[in-house]
């Protein structure tokens, strides 16, 4: 009887040493630093990319500007962020044939575009690293080298793009936006009594985005 205790006595002894250890590993530590332990998922995105706009706004105008797009979002939660987006075109993105300054071959005159906008985004991912977003946008655009009047003016409009997560942190983004501003045109000024009405553009930009 007692050899047999002896020998369940041995038995036992390596289970009981070891829940002990398991038990341990399985509880984090005071200070939160445990295994379960997951790190803060990123609340910020910039980005940076090549743009293009057309210029409708310009009478007679033939090419389209292009530029830089750059934006910062805030997220609040899994979907919905916050964005602050500045745009600045300039060269004239030309595809047909060249012509004089004062032909109808080129822009009138040396415009350029900036804008400046505010708005919400929902964004979420799609399949794997594929994901989109849409966004709404409210804010002012300028346009110079064209005595437009007023050179500023209230601007809104929205926006739909796709991205692709290269990592955790970095992806690739593309998006086009229907933009409208108020502008009077500079060869009816007289007909019109700068009366200003609306014209839309389309834009279009791709380039990295970064989160942190």
């Amino acid at each position: 009887m007692l050899r047999n205790s002896f020998k369940l006595a041995l038995a036992v002894a390596p289970a009981l040493l070891f829940f002990p250890l398991q038990a341990a590993g399985q509880v984090s530590s005071p200070e939160g630093k445990g295994s379960s332990e997951q790190a803060a998922a990123p609340r910020y995105e910039v980005y940076a990319g090549w743009g293009y706009s057309s210029i409708n706004q310009v009478n007679q105008s033939r090419y389209g500007l292009q530029g830089v797009d750059l934006s910062i979002t805030r997220d609040w939660g899994k979907y919905f962020g916050l964005s602050l987006m500045g745009n600045y075109y300039k060269p004239a993105l030309k595809t047909g044939g060249g012509g004089s300054a004062n032909s109808n071959n080129n822009n009138p005159g040396d415009p350029s575009v900036y804008e400046v906008y505010a708005g919400p985004e929902l964004h979420g991912d799609i399949y794997d690293r594929l994901g989109g977003f849409i966004h709404g946008m409210m804010g002012v655009e300028h346009t110079g080298g064209e005595q437009m009047t007023p050179n500023l003016s209230f601007s809104g409009g929205f926006g739909v793009g796709m991205y692709y997560r290269l990592s955790d942190r970095w992806s690739v983004r593309v998006s086009g936006d229907k933009l409208g501003g108020s502008f009077s045109l500079n060869n009816n000024s007289k007909l019109l009594g700068y009366s200003p009405h609306t014209t839309w553009n389309s834009s279009a930009t791709i380039g990295l985005a970064y989160r942190f």
